[in-house]
């Protein structure tokens, strides 16, 4: 029982904070602090955007990024992460707000959030590098496509339709538009993502997005535009409470929960690997960083936040602004946490019109075009699986599109495995068995064929094994040379059965040489070379097989013994 509590002990130990790691935020607290102040400032119209767009609010996502923000910048595995709302949880939470309202939303972040820290307990991180290069990409260019379909009702100025679908929200909001144009908000949202577009590739340091909506709200305001605005913000978090839980709706709320925690877990651990690749001195803890993101989607809603992740905008935005240590992403939350509480009514005049230009503008800015590029020229399959997750996220859920690109590109992979497993015809060597005369091995080779195998003899390429050995004819002998068999599973032991009794039918006598040290057992489990086995026709070294085939020739007067 000790020894159990103390593994327990020890699992939780090394997801906690490090003691090295929470000192490092004493040491360069300037360029920390000022990371902070500038990830802030982007962060403010973000949080306040995707709140909207999820349906839970303004303050919910002000919520989400003061919490959240706070506690995963202190229980995560990466120094430089910063995480609070994303757009890819909007995607997510659409569907659960439709369907359950707040109530749903706020449950389902609780529960994601003791699956998150199960997951840090039980050291998934790891996992994580087994996603695919194209799948990410895909993912990412669906999402960004989604974000940008999301802001169409605000962007022009129309009512959002009652839809969890966001390409229908998109198609209604359109139809809306040409029947009444508002081209006030149309303009409004295109400039503010002109602007921030042009600035971002000119000075990308400089907080463009808070510039653009602080001056298009000052002239909304002083010229009375009508403009729709994000309207009450209350000023300051809520008192914690669990008031919002309803035991009723837990068996309910179950798949979306677990579809939250593992959107929460694949962006922040996608989120965290970009500020390593950034910096090249970091290197992120992936059960750490579970865990920390399970501890923030437990308490974030607790105050009436949304569940949230990692956000790899803000987290890039924070590496170029030069933070150092945890120290900036939690001075970034403070700061998100006083314009609550001292500017609630001023963030309440932004118009929807602006946070819309600035996600548009964030939504063209998550796709790496060159990465994008590089992808479509790398293989075809690496297209395949790019168009199909991009796709899959943009017509599906998103976990869903992550699980039908993994899919995808195992499918291929498994087909490009198969392709490059050979079965060639191999010519007698004479060098070999010196002890033939030049006359005799010209009379063996006439009725014995050797075939090695090379690669894998799994499911995915054991038809095709099958359909070649068919073909083999007009010989008495055909021995199976198998040292490079690098694996044998039940469908490829079934099938290379199968191919023994069917020469076997036609006549002809199979030999067996050079089965790897590790792949006997399924050929064993299945009785497939049990009989060939007993029949002493299974070998070591193909030499043998040979020299035993010769023999059993020369035995049933196939082969003729030659004098001399």
């Amino acid at each position: 029982m000790t020894a159990v509590i103390a593994a327990g002990w020890g699992r939780v130990r090394a997801v906690l904070p490090e003691r090295a790691a929470l000192a490092a935020m004493c040491r360069h607290p300037r360029h920390d602090l000022m990371a902070g102040l500038t990830v802030a400032i982007v962060a403010l119209p973000l949080a306040l955007g995707f709140g909207i767009s999820s349906g839970m609010g303004a303050a919910s996502g002000l919520a989400t990024a003061v919490v959240a923000g706070s506690l995963a910048a202190l229980f995560g595995g990466s120094a430089l992460q910063v995480s609070g709302t994303s757009g890819a949880m909007t995607v997510v939470l659409m569907p659960i707000m439709s369907t359950h309202g707040a109530t749903g939303v706020l449950t389902v972040g609780l529960m994601a959030g003791l699956m998150l820290v199960g997951l840090g307990l039980v050291r998934a991180g790891r996992f994580m590098a087994l996603v695919p290069a194209p799948v990410v990409t895909g993912f990412t260019v669906g999402i960004a496509c989604v974000i940008g379909l999301q802001q169409m009702p605000h962007a022009l100025g129309v009512t959002p339709h009652g839809s969890d679908k966001v390409p229908v929200v998109a198609w209604h909001a359109v139809i809306d538009f040409l029947a009444r144009p508002h081209w006030l908000a149309m303009c409004t949202a295109l400039v503010v993502a002109a602007v921030l577009l042009a600035g971002a590739s000119v000075r990308p340091t400089v907080p463009f997005s808070l510039l653009a909506v602080v001056v298009v709200t000052v002239v909304a305001e002083l010229a009375a535009l009508p403009l729709a605005r994000i309207g009450h913000l209350p000023q300051g978090l809520p008192v914690p409470s669990l008031a919002f839980l309803d035991l009723q709706l837990l068996p309910s709320l179950l798949a979306p929960a677990v579809a939250v925690a593992a959107l929460a877990a694949l962006e922040s651990l996608l989120s965290a690997s970009v500020a390593d690749n950034m910096t090249g001195r970091h290197r992120h803890d992936p059960d750490r960083e579970l865990f920390g993101q399970g501890i923030a989607n437990l308490v974030t809603p607790l105050f009436g936040g949304m569940p949230g992740t990692g956000a790899i905008v803000r987290t890039a935005v924070n590496v170029r602004s030069g933070a150092r240590s945890r120290l900036a992403a939690l001075s970034h939350a403070l700061i998100l946490g006083a314009i609550v509480y001292l500017a609630a009514g001023l963030v309440a005049r932004i118009p929807l019109a602006a946070l819309a230009g600035v996600l548009l503008a964030t939504s063209v800015r998550m796709v790496e075009r060159d990465t994008l590029r590089a992808m479509f020229r790398s293989t075809r399959s690496d297209a395949v699986v790019l168009v199909a997750t991009g796709v899959a996220t943009l017509m599906l859920d998103t976990v869903l599109a992550v699980i039908f690109g993994l899919v995808v590109a195992g499918a291929l992979a498994l087909r490009a495995i198969a392709r490059n497993v050979r079965f060639d015809q191999e010519p007698l060597r004479h060098d070999l068995q010196p002890q033939h005369t030049e006359e005799e091995h010209a009379l063996l080779a006439e009725h014995v064929v050797t075939y090695r195998l090379d690669g894998p003899l799994f499911f995915a390429a054991a038809h095709r094994f099958l359909m070649e050995v068919s073909e083999v004819t007009d010989v008495s002998v055909v021995v199976l040379r198998m040292r490079r068999v690098t694996t044998i599973d039940a469908s490829g032991a079934l099938v290379l059965g199968d191919a023994i009794e069917r020469l076997e039918r036609r006549g002809i006598t199979v030999y067996v040489s050079g089965i790897p040290d590790g792949q006997h057992q399924p050929l064993e489990a299945l009785g497939v070379i049990a009989r060939l086995d007993d029949a002493g026709r299974v070998f070591a070294t193909t030499d043998a097989a040979i020299e035993a085939a010769r023999e059993r020739l020369h035995t049933t007067g196939v082969l003729p013994r030659l004098a001399g």
